[in-house]
């Protein structure tokens, strides 16, 4: 049996009383370790689930998913994956690679940053397509993200972007001398991902006569650290949230629709760093 278990946002005692007692009888734990973190350490990890945990990073579970499923048909073999498990598309890969080798799978589902983020206040049922904002480089500088929240505004929804983490990252130079060398982890935060927002409204101003689906004066959201005790969520202008530091991992941003339900509006606003200039976005 593989058995796929989240674990929820926060911390080791977010893990349902049900993932928990399944851990504790498999032979093997591993912890997929690229597509989020929690807010605490492997070691608490597993001082609190009372196993060793190994470290799926994305090389083991994109490219060596074998290892992870060897013997599985006859073993009972954990995959813990922060939030749920169903968050991001390799996973469900794996599950197809267990049913090919005729093992069982079963699904622990937990909290998620999708279910999650109506704790700012906004509608769950108003959000449109999620999109991911990666980091940019000199060289590759992709801003199709912004037509999907066009589309999104467009139609009347929040759109929800997903900031990039980058954790085992080999470096370019590693890449072509085929020696692995990894660059730091490094997690992207609202003010990075404003910025390059921003970046990309000026470039559609020279390029488009078309009205902007959004500009620096439009209200957005910024989360951190949803789930944990120390999260924080604030509302501003996009121009003010590329100043703004929300303080440590993970952060997520919201851009909502033009409209906002009146106890949508209530509600972001005692999130507001500014509450004439929260009005104004609002109005704006």
């Amino acid at each position: 049996m593989l058995y796929m278990i989240g674990l929820g946002l926060g911390d080791a005692k977010d893990i349902t009383v049900k993932g928990l007692e399944i851990i504790k009888k498999c032979s093997r734990v591993y912890l997929e370790s690229y597509t989020s973190i929690l807010s605490v350490n492997q070691k608490t990890l597993e001082d609190f689930y009372g196993c060793s945990l190994i470290i799926a990073d994305r090389d083991l579970v994109e490219s060596d998913a074998d290892s992870i499923l060897s013997n599985v048909e006859n073993e009972e073999i954990a995959f813990l994956v922060v939030g749920d498990p169903f968050g991001a598309t390799t996973h469900t890969d794996l599950v197809l690679r267990a049913q090919e080798k005729g093992a069982k799978v079963q699904v622990i589902h937990n909290a998620s940053i999708l279910s999650a983020i109506g704790c700012c206040g906004l509608q769950l049922y108003s959000f449109g397509e999620t999109v991911s904002i990666p980091y940019w480089t000199e060289t590759w500088q992709p801003d199709s993200f912004y037509d999907k929240i066009a589309s999104n505004r467009e139609r009347g929804l929040h759109t929800l972007c997903l900031l990039d983490i980058k954790v085992k990252e080999p470096t370019l130079e590693s890449i072509l001398s085929k020696k692995k060398v990894y660059m730091p982890p490094k997690f992207m935060s609202v003010a990075e991902a404003s910025d390059q927002l921003i970046s990309i409204l000026e470039k559609k101003r020279k390029d488009t006569d078309k009205n902007l689906a959004f500009t620096e004066h439009s209200l957005v959201v910024g989360l951190a650290r949803i789930g944990s005790e120390d999260q924080n969520i604030i509302s501003c202008s996009l121009q003010e949230m590329k100043e703004i530091d929300l303080g440590k991992p993970l952060h997520s941003l919201i851009i909502p629709a033009e409209k906002l339900h009146p106890l949508e509006m209530n509600f972001l606003r005692q999130y507001a760093i500014d509450k004439i200039k929260f009005d104004e976005c609002v109005a704006h």
